[in-house]
């Protein structure tokens, strides 16, 4: 789903954001993204990225990736669903920074907000 626009504008003033890892073509918040048919988990992450990732059975495989391009040197800034039960979130969000959001999103075009809490995990270069 499409992140709100208002939401990622602010991240995006703090963060300067080059490249949207997981988009599509209706939906990249940067110049430079990667869509299903690039793959971005195949692809190198660096600078400053932004990750809304699906959030179905491989969240986890994008969790990793973010935090491990982070130790290659790359900024990473995810929003994620706050599954704190979940290995993923216990695996790699722990190890970011992590900010809770009050409320609930609204995702692009969709008339109610989210039924589940959203947290943004930062992964930042040691």
């Amino acid at each position: 789903w499409s992140t709100p626009q208002d939401f990622y504008e602010k991240l995006k003033a703090e963060f300067g954001f080059a490249t949207d890892v997981c988009a599509t073509d209706e939906n990249a918040k940067c110049r430079n993204y990667f869509t299903a048919a690039i793959d971005g988990l195949a692809q190198p992450w660096h600078g400053v990225c932004w990750m809304n990732p699906p959030y179905g059975r491989t969240i986890g495989r994008w969790m990793r990736k973010a935090y491990e391009a982070s130790r290659d040197g790359a900024t990473v800034v995810c929003l994620v669903p706050a599954r704190t039960d979940t290995a993923w979130w216990h695996d790699y969000a722990m190890r970011g920074e992590v900010r809770f959001l009050r409320g609930r999103l609204k995702f692009g075009g969709q008339k109610n907000s989210a039924p589940f809490p959203s947290a943004v995990v930062v992964f930042r270069p040691e």
